[in-house]
């Protein structure tokens, strides 16, 4: 059974946490089970994300246009994985706006991330790519609300995306960092994590609204950050006893960390520490086929760590 089988799925909430611009909240926000952003002002609106399945998409859609709001105009993906773009093709008026290697990576992966649950009911799934695609930064106005996107570079993923809404001090971190939830960064890099976490932070933001666990504030950030650390240290100390990621998730001591959800994200996040003691570059190109290869023996590592299967609630 997996480690987050007992926390079962709730309705999810759209939570306005400041005016005009909500976040759409997911619980309790494990593996697939992502946040979204919805930015309302005026007559226009704008999605920061979607949702895994077509039926959360669909769900997603129904809270959107709640209280006479139109369909958004405009979605802006955080990043290329599935859990947050699989949904695109459910907003067909929407153009949608990612950073350039997020459409590369999406058109590469295709619908991999079905393979990894097939017992998912991720119903009729098209992939929308991002149609505008940006390189470092670029901003979008929803009505009276400013969107800045900027590019990080490698953290969570070779393409992160994170959203600032400057008027409300609302930052969309995508999956850079989360809530209450295990960080996971083997398709990034744990450097440019770190680095991407100081960008976000000099922002000064009031609100977080992470890509999955509950909203908060800049204590979210801190936490990312402490987590990040603290796996930089566990891979140094297995490198020098010459122990493998996996024996070392084996054995860690989660001490603060003991409550995330997915702590078998552990083995995972070493393999990426470890490459990066080992100096491995980060900030490249990804070789996409070669990446989802790798990432299918550490799968299986992490469900080994787990004890059995590891639970979706997509």
């Amino acid at each position: 059974m997996s480690s987050s089988s007992a926390t079962e799925p709730s309705e999810p909430v759209l939570q306005e946490v400041a005016d005009g611009v909500f976040a759409y909240v997911q619980a309790p926000g494990g593996w697939c089970v992502n946040n979204a952003g919805v930015l309302a002002s005026g007559k226009e609106v704008a999605l920061v994300d979607t949702a895994a399945t077509q039926a959360r998409a669909v769900r997603l859609r129904e809270h959107v246009l709640r209280n006479g709001r139109k369909a958004p105009f405009a979605i802006i993906n955080t990043h290329s994985h599935g859990d947050h773009t699989f949904g695109n093709f459910v907003f067909p008026e929407a153009t949608v706006f990612g950073h350039v290697l997020a459409r590369d990576e999406m058109r590469q992966a295709g619908l991999h991330l079905t393979e990894l649950w097939p017992d998912v009911e991720w119903g009729s799934i098209e992939l929308a790519l991002p149609m505008a695609t940006y390189d470092d930064r670029m901003t979008l106005h929803v009505g009276d609300l400013t969107a800045e996107l900027i590019h990080t570079g490698p953290a969570h993923s070779s393409n992160d995306t994170i959203v600032w809404v400057p008027e409300q001090r609302v930052l969309f971190t995508g999956d850079i960092v989360m809530s209450g939830v295990t960080p996971f960064f083997p398709m990034g890099s744990i450097a440019g994590s770190l680095r991407a976490i100081e960008q976000m932070r000099a922002l000064g933001a009031d609100t977080v609204v992470s890509g999955h666990g509950p909203v908060g504030g800049p204590a979210i950030l801190d936490t990312g950050e402490a987590y990040l650390r603290w796996v930089q240290d566990l891979a140094r100390s297995g490198m020098a006893a010459g122990l493998a990621p996996s024996e070392v998730a084996r054995d860690a001591e989660k001490g603060e960390f003991s409550e995330l959800l997915e702590p078998e994200r552990l083995v995972a996040n070493l393999h990426r520490a470890y490459a990066e003691e080992y100096d491995a570059a980060v900030g490249q190109e990804p070789d996409v086929t070669a990446m989802l290869k790798r990432m299918g023996v550490i799968f299986q590592e992490m469900v080994d760590y787990n004890g059995g299967p590891i639970s979706c609630h997509a």
